[in-house]
């Protein structure tokens, strides 16, 4: 074999080495890695998961934020509720409670 036909096999060879690296590479960076499930923050509620005013336990409602024994208390005893805004137009709840729960809570009419 001759100089320039050995060079131009190493060439080849680099070229192709260089070829399957950057296929390999390309490959690999394009799958991504497998992530966590997300998870929803425990302040978002979906539709299912909101709290029924109308028929909630104590301890259910107690559980809301800024909701206590007391407002527990208080919004049972100002049943039925058409709606969830009554909360606070019937003074049951003040307006800055009313607004840390308002996105937990529904008024399922009975």
């Amino acid at each position: 074999m001759n100089g320039s036909h050995r060079w131009s096999r190493v060439a080849v060879a680099a070229a192709a080495a260089l070829l399957l690296s950057g296929l390999t590479l390309a490959a690999s960076s394009s799958t991504a890695p497998a992530s966590k499930p997300q998870t929803k923050p425990a302040a978002s509620t979906s539709a299912s998961a909101k709290i029924d005013i109308n028929s909630a336990t104590k301890e259910e409602l107690a559980k809301l934020p800024g909701i206590g024994d007391a407002y527990s208390q208080k919004i049972i005893d100002g049943r039925p509720y058409k709606q969830k805004s009554e909360l606070e137009s019937k003074k049951i709840l003040p307006k800055s409670v009313y607004d840390k729960i308002s996105a937990h809570i529904i008024a399922h009419h009975m």
